[in-house]
């Protein structure tokens, strides 16, 4: 893909108090294939050196930019990346993690080939300590997704390439401002899954690809490996979000047609009667 012209993808990465992690993370985005995006860091409130070693890179990429706020957790740090975005496409990249070469490229080229689709994703990998590169899917796969399957896939196992995770997806900036999507800052815990849910009741078209090219550092100190109250509540009530997502969106669906059975009637009828007619012909 072309690496000139102005960039249509940035990439928002959140941080905080990721010192040891964050050097890795840009090391990998400067050594992307297309590098025609635009980088925007999200720093919630750091108290170590991570806003330091972030502005040493400010000059080596094409388009950065280094925001520092109050801490406010993570869903705050990304709804302020969705204000601050002004590229037709962007994706999620945590500052503790890291993504193949291809990364950038694949969603950069995928849009820019099929500009009608909405919502694409790709594979990723488990990164630990003790696990280096495992694929999470089994087997290789890609295609579109209906909304069921992709609410599916979202809610799906461990082995899903797909998840409620932010950071292997790409997103039309115009559906999530159009909707005003956002993510959820009261919970502690999948507020990322909850704005994929309603994200997806927003879309036409969802393409996936296992392809992994992000790497998912597991870190036993992390938010989602600790266990609490409060955590415990977030899930709970994430879950009933989500579920309520789905069960408003299929009744504005129901009313939305039903309404176009009330507007042409005669159509339906007439669909009816030359259904009915055809199924005598059969039966004669």
């Amino acid at each position: 893909m072309s690496q000139t012209g102005e960039p249509e993808l940035t990439v928002i990465m959140t941080v905080y108090n990721q010192e040891k992690y964050i050097a890795r993370a840009l090391d990998h985005l400067l050594a992307q294939s297309n590098r025609n995006f635009k980088l925007l860091i999200i720093d919630d409130g750091s108290t170590d050196q991570t806003v330091a070693i972030a502005q040493k890179y400010a000059a080596r990429f094409r388009c950065f930019k280094l925001v520092v706020k109050e801490n406010k957790g993570v869903a705050a740090a990304r709804n302020l990346g969705l204000d601050l975005v002004d590229t037709p496409y962007f994706i999620f990249h945590d500052g503790d993690d890291w993504v193949d070469p291809a990364y950038t490229d694949y969603f950069i080229k995928q849009f820019s080939e099929h500009p009608e689709w909405d919502y694409i994703a790709c594979g990723y990998y488990l990164d630990s300590e003790k696990i280096t590169a495992k694929p999470i899917a089994p087997k290789a796969a890609a295609g579109m997704l209906t909304k069921l399957q992709g609410l599916r896939k979202i809610l799906g196992t461990i082995t899903s390439s797909v998840r409620g995770y932010s950071w292997n997806k790409c997103y039309k900036t115009s559906l999530v401002r159009q909707y005003d999507i956002r993510f959820n800052e009261e919970l502690d815990l999948m507020e990322d899954q909850v704005f994929n849910v309603d994200y997806l009741t927003k879309v036409r078209n969802f393409y996936f690809n296992t392809i992994p090219l992000y790497h998912y550092w597991q870190r036993p100190d992390s938010a989602v490996h600790t266990v609490s109250w409060s955590h415990s509540m977030s899930i709970v009530r994430a879950n009933c979000l989500m579920l309520s997502i789905v069960v408003k969106n299929s009744w504005h669906n129901w009313r939305k047609s039903h309404e176009i059975r009330q507007i042409h009637p005669k159509r339906e009828y007439s669909r009816k009667f030359l259904s009915e007619g055809i199924k005598d012909d059969h039966q004669s």
